[in-house]
């Protein structure tokens, strides 16, 4: 029940937040880096392998971000 202390719950709150907010920044980074818009790209023309590689990417930052905020 430790999880329900407020300390405990603010604490993971804000965490996931400041982990959001870096994958999406670093998403928009990488957006902008490549030479077309990914949203368009994937949305659009239906691109599968660029949908595939963004996934790939996805769960790369998401993994960096939660292995720096766990320690």
């Amino acid at each position: 029940m430790e999880w329900l202390r407020p300390a405990a719950f603010a604490g993971s709150l804000i965490y996931s937040i400041i982990g959001v907010v870096v994958f999406w920044v670093c998403f928009m980074l990488i957006d902008r880096l490549t030479p077309y818009k990914l949203w368009s790209e994937i949305c659009e023309r239906q691109n599968m392998a660029l949908a595939i590689v963004v996934a790939a990417m996805a769960l790369g930052i998401s993994l960096i971000v939660a292995a720096a905020i766990h320690g």
